[in-house]
Formats: C-alpha cells, structure tokens, sequence
C-alpha cells in the first residue's frame, strides 16, 4: 500500500468525531484499520509512518494512539509502533518506576541485543529521559543486583565467533570453584559474564559442563534462588540459548496471563523481526501446542487480533 494511503488510514482511525483538521465526521477509533495498516509494516516504514504523520498533523502518532486507545491493545500497539531502540528504552525506564522492578526486562535487553543494538537503547535512553542508563539503574538499585546490571548495561562485547580455548579452561575451573564456595556474588563472576563475549562464554559453559559434569545454570540452583542468582541464572540463559529462553518465558505467561500479560506483548513484540518463528518452533516443541493456538485461546479482541498478526496469522 502506498505510505501516503498509509497515513490517510492511520489519521482516519484515530481522529476523534470533532476538531480534527480535516474534519473527518463520525469515524473515531478504527482499530481494524490501525492493524491492517501498522502490524503489516517493518520497523523502517512504521518510523516513516510516524515522522509523516507529525510533519503533517504537528502531533506525534504514539501520543495520539494513547489517548485514543487503552489497555493491553494500546501498550502494544504503541510499543510496536517505536522504532526498537526507543522501545527498549521505554521498558527499562517503565521497570525502574516500579516499586518492585522486574530486572529480567534489564538483562533480557542487555543480553540478546548485539553490542550496537546496546549502544543505540542508551542513546535513546539519554534523550528521553535526560539521565543515562546506567545513572537510572545505579540509583534504582542496590547490593549485588546493582553490581550485575550495571555490568552488562555497560558492556561493549566482541560479536565476533572467535574464541580462545586456554581462556574457556581458565574461566570454567575459576566458575566451578567460585560456585564450589557459594562465592555467587565474586566481582570475578560477574566481570566475565559481562565482559566476554557470547561466543566466548558458550565455550566456558560447555567446558564447564565437559570438566566438571554439571551445568553452570545447576550451579547456581543449589541454593534457595534470591533475586541476584535469578538475575545471574537469566543472565545465562539470555547469552546461551536466547530463543529457548523466550520461549520458555512465553510459557509461563500464558499460563498465568492475567498478571503476565505485559511480558507475552512484550516478548512478541521485541522478537517479531529479529528469530519469532524459531522462539514459535522451540515453544512448540516444548509445549505441545503452538504459540499462535493458545494466543488465540486465552487472549481476546483487538489485542488478540494484532498480537496474532505479528505472529503471522495473516
């Protein structure tokens, strides 16, 4: 569809019955458009969509979508609509005013974004907040998590697939020793899960695993889990097997979607153009039962008709 049909679309579906500029009567919200016209969109086109918009209307889109929409069809739709660094940056800073964040949003972001990807939320994060990242998260946490976040919010790693083995050795007996000792929070521990790259740290893994006959994630379960080892243990699972873990997320927030809700848009939504389909396959076969039928089962709407669009129901 051309762009500038796009935009008629967009403006038709959010402008209210009175006062508009082109004083389009009778229409207010048509959700059906708006998902017809941005769920089929990439985030290239939706940024071009919402810069016309503004340069034409003098209103941001994402504005107007809030105050014409509510609930979790409005969350997601705006969050689909910013371009990804900006979303990013959106979600940290909309945990960190929580009275009890949830710092699995910080490390997922952190941890299966590529280095610039990192770079470009805390660019963004800067100039919508005013703050820098890591000032935000330093003030809005304390202890051991502070140490972890901190860490790999500010990180730059090597995204590169060359690794050196002498060092995996090194790091898996210096890993097992300090896990031996229940040494969780060792500044040793948290430099290499925030400084190596993910390569790197998949090769230390598996050595681990090879030498020691046990999984770094079993390591750190011999222990009641408090926040810290939960925030490490998702720390690894973001590094080695980003997929299963989103998938997995996936799973327990169908299954309990009344208090989950925000994490199944959120993860479709920061997933659907990067590996969706492959977080789709792994949570079928985990399951038994695919993403898209149990979506469609337990969520309604038009939050259940955009969320099954960005998962390929078309």
């Amino acid at each position: 569809m051309n762009l500038l049909l796009d935009y008629f679309h967009i403006w038709v579906s959010i402008t209210m019955d009175q006062g508009d500029p082109l004083h389009i009567v009778g229409f207010g919200t048509d959700e059906t458009t708006l998902i017809s016209v941005l769920a089929h969109r990439n985030e290239a086109q939706r940024k071009l969509v919402r810069l016309a918009y503004e340069e034409i209307y003098h209103q941001d889109l994402i504005q107007q979508l809030k105050s014409e929409l509510s609930g979790n069809f409005e969350r997601a739709i705006c969050y689909w609509t910013m371009d990804s660094a900006e979303r990013d940056a959106a979600l940290i800073n909309e945990e960190l005013k929580k009275a009890t964040p949830d710092y699995k949003v910080i490390i997922e972001i952190a941890c299966t974004r590529t280095s610039e990807e990192l770079l470009a939320v805390k660019r963004s994060y800067q100039l919508l907040y005013k703050h820098c990242l890591e000032e935000d998260v330093t003030s809005q946490t304390i202890g051991d998590i502070r140490k972890l976040l901190v860490a790999v919010i500010s990180t730059y790693r090597y995204e590169g697939d060359e690794f050196d083995e002498n060092v995996a050795n090194s790091e898996a007996n210096m890993l097992h020793q300090l896990i031996e000792k229940k040494a969780f929070n060792d500044d040793e521990i948290i430099r290499i899960f925030s400084t190596r790259s993910k390569k790197q740290l998949c090769v230390t893994f598996n050595t681990l695993k090879n030498i020691h006959g046990t999984t770094i994630i079993k390591g750190l379960s011999a222990t009641p889990i408090d926040e810290y080892l939960g925030a490490l243990r998702t720390t690894i699972r973001c590094i080695k097997n980003p997929q299963r873990y989103f998938a997995k997320v996936l799973g327990n927030a169908l299954d309990d979607l009344a208090t989950e809700d925000d994490v199944l848009s959120r993860v479709i939504i920061t997933r659907a153009e990067k590996d969706l389909k492959e977080v789709k396959d792994l949570y079928a076969r985990r399951y038994n039962v695919t993403l898209d039928e149990l979506v469609a089962r337990k969520t309604w709407g038009n939050y259940k008709t955009f969320i099954l669009e960005l998962l390929g129901n078309n």
